[in-house]
Parts: structure tokens; C-alpha cells; sequence
């Protein structure tokens, strides 16, 4: 009986293969992801031992921390940590296992969410997912390559749009505690979730003004040191996949909607505008509407 089900599932599933093959999107996205990882995994193999140099740099300061050292000045070949130094504690578990154990895990776990994520992606929109993973390959190839956080923070906006609000909004606040640019994603979180996440980023405020003298190093290393251009940044980018792969009225849009949407938009804003100027109150007005904004931005009221 088990192998009648076997057989009935390795049928559906072939045949299903075979009329995937007949669309043309489809065979397009398959090339573009073999091609792109192809590529990644070629410049991983390359770089070999030479990989990790920013996952050993937050793997040595959580040591160098522990033993009452400065990790904003590590000792050579070690890079300095960057982040706020509350943020050092969130790197413990993981910096206390060995440097091949830790690096393996970073690594893997790294690869293993962007194809979770990848697959959530092809799922919905095969050809516009390949798109974006090509356009992705370098960013991701030196994500892999250094051992850079970017990716992970991407996950946790991406998760935070699938947890409820609180969740949601202390993943997004951790983000934006450790690197500044996820701070822009919070347009693709739902609206309760960013009113928590601004009340949770309020309290990492709290944290770095406890920690002022060090916070004030890391603001100076965040700003100044000298750094190769940050391609790694464009990761961020996937944290919007959720958000806009749900949109179906975006991906119905052509010429004429646009148009029509645009116009809708200037309509909008010149009532707006003509409410405004012919007001009694013009600042009151101004007021009430910046307050209706902001109370539907976090979902309020």
C-alpha cells in the first residue's frame, strides 16, 4: 500500500515537472537561479580558508569582552566590532563555541534561510524571484564570503511580517539596533507591528544612552572607519519580498493603471491642499490630518 502511495506521488510529481517544463517564465527562473548559484558557489570555493573575516571580528570581540578587554579595539588580525555595545550580549551563545563550529553554523544558517526564503519566493512569482536573486548574487556571494550580519537582519524583517505585533516589532527594533538601514523597512511592516517596534527601538535607546562612553566609540566606528563599498546593504532588499509579493495589485499594474493611480493621487492631494488653504484654522487642519496619517501608519485608533 505504502509503495502504491509512493509510486502515485513520484507520478503526480513528474508529470507535474513535465508541464512546469512547458512554461516558459518557469525554465527562465530555473536558468537564472542555477546560474546565479553557480556563480556564488564558485567564488565561495575560490575564497576557501580567506572567508569569515567579519564573523571572526564578532566571534573574537564577544571574547575579548569576556575577558574584560576592548572589542572596539581588538588586537591585530581581529577587525573591530561596530555595533552598539549592548548588542554585544546577542552574539554570547554563539561566540562561545568554537571559531569552526561558529563559523559553520553563521554559514549555514545563512544559506539555509535565504533557500527557505528563496522557495517561499518561486512559489508565488517564479520569474520575478530569479530576477531578484540574480540582481542579488554579488551582495549575497560577499555575505557568505565575510560572514556579515546584513543577511540575518534581512530575515528578521522578513519573519517580523509573518509574527504578531510584538515579535514582529522587538525583530525589527533588533535589526535596526545593529545596523541603521533596516530602520527604512518598517514601510513593509503591518501597522502594529511598527508602533511596537518603535516602542521596543525606544528601549535599545535607553541601552545605548547606559552605555554612553562606549556608545560614542561606536557611533565614531560606525561613521568613519574605512571600509570597502557596502554591497552587502542591498541584501536588505529581500526583507521586502513578503510585503510586495503579496501585492497582486502591483503585479497587475500597467501603463493605463498607473496613469489612472497617479492621477487619483494628485486629485488627492490637491483637495487636500484646497481643504488646507480654505481652513479656519489652518494649523489645526494641518494637525488633524498629520495625526489621521500617523494613527493609520500604526494602526491606532
Amino acid at each position: 500500500m505504502r509503495a502504491l502511495s509512493v509510486a502515485g506521488w513520484l507520478g503526480h510529481e513528474w508529470s507535474l515537472g513535465r508541464r512546469r517544463l512547458h512554461d516558459r517564465h518557469r525554465v527562465v527562473a530555473i536558468a537564472l537561479i542555477g546560474l546565479s548559484g553557480g556563480l556564488v558557489a564558485t567564488f565561495l570555493i575560490a575564497r576557501g580558508e580567506l572567508a569569515g573575516s567579519d564573523a571572526r571580528a564578532y566571534w573574537a570581540a564577544v571574547r575579548i569582552w569576556l575577558d574584560g578587554g576592548d572589542p572596539y579595539h581588538p588586537p591585530a588580525p581581529f577587525l573591530p566590532f561596530v555595533y552598539a555595545p549592548w548588542t554585544l550580549a546577542l552574539f554570547v551563545p554563539w561566540a562561545l563555541l568554537p571559531w569552526t563550529v561558529a563559523w559553520f553554523l553563521l554559514r549555514g544558517m545563512s544559506i539555509l534561510l535565504l533557500i527557505w526564503t528563496a522557495h517561499w519566493a518561486y512559489e508565488r512569482r517564479p520569474l520575478a524571484t530569479a530576477i531578484l536573486l540574480a540582481i542579488l548574487a554579488a551582495p549575497i556571494a560577499a555575505t557568505f564570503d565575510t560572514g556579515n550580519i546584513t543577511l540575518i537582519l534581512a530575515m528578521l524583517v522578513w519573519a517580523a511580517q509573518f509574527t504578531g505585533p510584538r515579535v514582529g516589532g522587538l525583530l525589527w527594533a533588533v535589526a535596526t539596533s545593529l545596523k541603521w538601514f533596516p530602520a527604512a523597512l518598517i514601510v513593509f511592516l503591518p501597522p502594529r507591528t511598527r508602533l511596537w517596534g518603535i516602542a521596543a527601538l525606544a528601549v535599545t535607546g535607553i541601552l545605548l544612552v547606559s552605555t554612553w562612553p562606549q556608545t560614542l566609540i561606536h557611533l565614531d566606528l560606525a561613521l568613519y572607519y574605512p571600509r570597502p563599498p557596502r554591497l552587502d546593504l542591498l541584501l536588505l532588499a529581500w526583507a521586502a519580498v513578503p510585503w510586495l509579493w503579496r501585492k497582486e495589485a502591483f503585479w497587475q499594474l500597467d501603463r493605463g493603471r498607473i496613469a489612472a493611480l497617479m492621477s487619483d493621487w494628485r486629485l488627492r492631494l490637491a483637495d487636500g491642499w484646497r481643504s488646507f488653504r480654505h481652513s479656519d484654522a489652518p494649523a489645526t487642519e494641518a494637525r488633524r490630518v498629520v495625526e489621521a496619517r500617523l494613527r493609520a501608519f500604526f494602526g491606532v485608533g
